[in-house]
């Protein structure tokens, strides 16, 4: 029991550390309440690791996924009529957006992921970056889809990629 209470607590910090750097991706990115795409930069950002490696078993590069979801915003701007350079010159040298002091509110594509993994009673061990690719993997519409597609990354290959990291740390910290 206690180590079940140990394991909840630890959670706790994982998903603090999850929601702040999901949210500054969003500032970052003029935005004030972040998406899934931030929510995978988040998980990027966790010192576990394992969304890295499943980025890197299905042969994409993690580092480029900021990119890419840049591009997803520029062309959603060109297809509302907007010249995506313009907004870009707008852009440049603009700083973050200031963090909001208020109660913590998630886009509709990041409310979905953390609902995802609140719902996940299959997991048994941590809170892993893994267990969030795995979630953002499984939208197959919005801005995080279309940044993977533009990667070039098969989303079911990716969630099984995911899924493999999960379980090897979780197996390795069993031992």
């Amino acid at each position: 029991m206690f180590s079940h209470m140990k394991q909840r607590l630890n959670d706790m910090g994982t998903i603090k550390a999850l929601c702040e750097r999901a949210e500054y991706h969003a500032l970052q990115d003029q935005q004030r309440e972040p998406g899934a795409e931030h929510f995978l930069l988040s998980a990027l950002d966790l010192p576990d690791g394992t969304a890295c490696r499943a980025f890197a078993r299905v042969g994409a590069d993690a580092s480029d996924l900021p990119q890419a979801i840049a591009r997803q915003y520029a062309e959603a701007l060109r297809l509302v009529g907007l010249d995506p350079r313009i907004a870009a010159q707008l852009a440049q040298g603009q700083t973050p957006l200031p963090r909001d002091r208020g109660a913590y509110v998630a886009a509709p594509s990041g409310e979905h992921v953390m609902q995802a993994l609140a719902a996940d009673r299959a997991r048994r061990g941590p809170l892993l970056g893994a267990d969030v690719v795995a979630k953002v993997a499984d939208l197959r519409e919005g801005v995080a889809a279309r940044a993977l597609r533009r990667l070039g990354v098969d989303p079911d290959a990716l969630k099984a990629a995911a899924d493999a990291e999960s379980d090897a740390l979780r197996s390795a910290l069993k031992c």
